[in-house]
């Protein structure tokens, strides 16, 4: 292990290599035998950092400043009537000219000439389930 992936790894695990991979552990004991002031003085930095994030906590929060955080919050806005039955309206046109446009499209395509040929080619994978509704084979 290198002295910086060392101190990469202080810093982002802390200063209990206890914490730290599992796999990177055996490698940091041997750099902490052959180089015992640089590891001291990386974990003592880690370790520094480990205490103050310890030692923080939120800031609790009054019920006074929570209702006038509650009561300074802008309401919810209102939709007039006559904008709620115009938005249902343009919403149920939309959906009605979708139906009349697959509706046309289907007529446009359709082919006359070959109607049964065409649903016996959609009908064709069905014939391996021919003796399961019938009952033959069982």
């Amino acid at each position: 292990m290198t002295p910086e992936r060392f101190e990469t790894l202080a810093e982002a695990h802390g200063g209990d290599v206890a914490r730290w991979p599992a796999a990177e552990r055996e490698a940091a004991a041997a750099l902490m035998i052959a180089q015992p002031v640089l590891a001291q003085g990386v974990l003592a930095r880690a370790a520094t950092l480990d205490l103050a994030l310890d030692a923080w906590a939120p800031m609790a929060v009054t019920h006074d400043l929570r209702e006038r955080v509650i009561a300074a919050a802008p309401g919810a806005r209102r939709r007039s009537p006559l904008a709620a039955w115009f938005w249902g309206a343009g919403l149920s046109a939309g959906l009605a000219a979708a139906c009349a446009a697959g509706l046309a499209v289907g007529v446009v395509l359709y082919d006359e000439s070959q109607p049964d040929e065409a649903v016996s080619a959609a009908l064709a994978g069905y014939d391996d389930f021919t003796a399961a509704v019938t009952g033959e084979g069982a």
